[in-house]
């Protein structure tokens, strides 16, 4: 009943996302500083390289945090960039080219044209998680890590990084199979979360400022298992919680980020608004709920046309084409209603997608009017606000949409 009601709710709001909705001329439009909610971007730092993506073009008035990915874990314990390189321009005789102070000098200017901006260093992801137990396990272990995380983060670029987001996927179970894993993962996160945040607070009252520390956190059921949600909530700033990828490596055309449950979805319970009860009954306050937004789709393949594909088959595989370029800003590009593709904004899910009956190519996506009601649903459930992975996926539209559905004047 919730969720239905809600839909009429959203539905209107998509022309405040959409820019029609009518405004006096005598009232401004509120800032992102006037706004309790976040606008939270992760940047991959190797799409530089990859993607092409300019940090000084990134939209830093229509962002409130940036969250830059990813550090990694030593062997011995401690935090260390990537990607000296790139992230720093610590080049060896081997560099093509001198980076002139790496996506870090560029990320300081970036800040200095935004002062809101705030710029935090994310450590794991998804190939970097498999240390993550190994640290957390002894208060030794803790503290070596958190002393060198503050050293490396706030100390040595000042005025860069305001803060330290731990990607650790995941706690207990999953994750690559490599992944050290134990099942006092779930209390050592804790402990783990908390030796950082002791360390940014030192640093912090020494500094005369506050640090953020933040979570990446999975969406499904098994957060329970992983992560005593209470006392991390107690820890942290807010939950970066992932609310995509719910059907990753699915055999079926599933959605990636379903706003609500649609009708005949064999796993119900693995949609936004199922996740943001979820993180509620677990003693999660809303304003530390951020909402994750996928800037990219998902791929299926040999996928039969009845029910426009959704729930059906996918044994794939999935052609050549169509195994890279799949971000926001290359789906637009490419126009698939120009190839034989319909798209399908599914009116319980909320979400779109494209499908190709000739072909049996099925791609879940998000786009700004699926953005626009997912923005509208934050708002409307009062929580923390949005992030998304992440902004190298945008071409411009879904930042600012997500911007202009927080701020329009209701």
């Amino acid at each position: 009943m919730y969720s239905r009601t809600l839909s009429v709710v959203f539905a209107a709001s998509l022309l405040t996302g959409c820019g029609s909705t009518p405004r006096s001329s005598s009232a401004p439009s509120p800032s992102l500083a006037t706004s309790p909610a976040r606008v939270v971007g992760y940047l991959a730092g190797w799409g530089v390289r990859t993607k092409g993506t300019r940090i000084a073009d990134l939209p830093g008035a229509e962002l409130t945090h940036i969250i830059y990915a990813f550090a990694r874990i030593t062997d011995d314990g401690r935090l260390a960039l990537a990607d000296p390189c790139l992230d720093a321009g610590e080049c060896d005789s081997t560099a093509t080219r001198s980076l002139d102070g790496g996506n870090i000098a560029a990320l300081r200017e970036l800040k200095t044209r935004h002062p809101h901006l705030k710029v935090l260093v994310a450590v794991g992801g998804w190939t970097g998680s498999g240390k993550f137990s190994d640290v957390a396990l002894t208060a030794e272990s803790r503290q070596t890590f958190a002393q060198s995380a503050v050293d490396l983060v706030m100390r040595r670029w000042p005025g860069v990084f305001d803060g330290i987001d731990i990607d650790w996927e995941y706690p207990v179970r999953g994750g690559l199979p490599t992944n050290v894993t134990r099942p006092e993962d779930r209390e050592n996160c804790t402990l783990f979360l908390q030796a950082i945040r002791r360390e940014l607070d030192a640093q912090g009252a020494r500094d005369g400022r506050q640090y953020l520390l933040t979570v990446a956190t999975i969406a499904g059921p098994a957060v329970f298992a992983q992560l005593e949600l209470e006392k991390v909530a107690a820890t942290v700033d807010w939950f970066n919680v992932m609310t995509y990828d719910y059907h990753a490596g699915s055999r079926i055309a599933h959605f990636n980020a379903p706003l609500f449950t649609a009708t005949g979805d064999p796993t119900p319970g693995f949609t936004i608004d199922s996740t943001v009860l979820r993180y509620l009954r677990g003693g999660v306050t809303a304003d530390k709920i951020v909402v994750g937004l996928p800037f990219y789709g998902r791929v299926y393949a040999g996928v039969a046309d009845t029910n426009d594909g959704l729930f059906q088959p996918a044994p794939g595989p999935v052609p050549e084409e169509w195994r890279t370029g799949t971000d926001y800003r290359s789906l637009v590009r490419r126009r698939p209603t120009d190839s034989g593709f319909r798209r399908v904004l599914h009116p319980e899910a909320r979400v779109p997608f494209f499908y190709n009956p000739a072909t049996g190519v099925w791609i879940t996506y998000d786009d700004p009017e699926s953005i626009a009601e997912k923005v509208a649903y934050v708002r409307a459930r009062g929580l923390g606000g949005v992030m998304a992975w992440e902004l190298g996926g945008d071409d411009g539209s879904l930042v600012r949409t997500i911007h202009r559905t927080l701020t329009t004047v209701r």
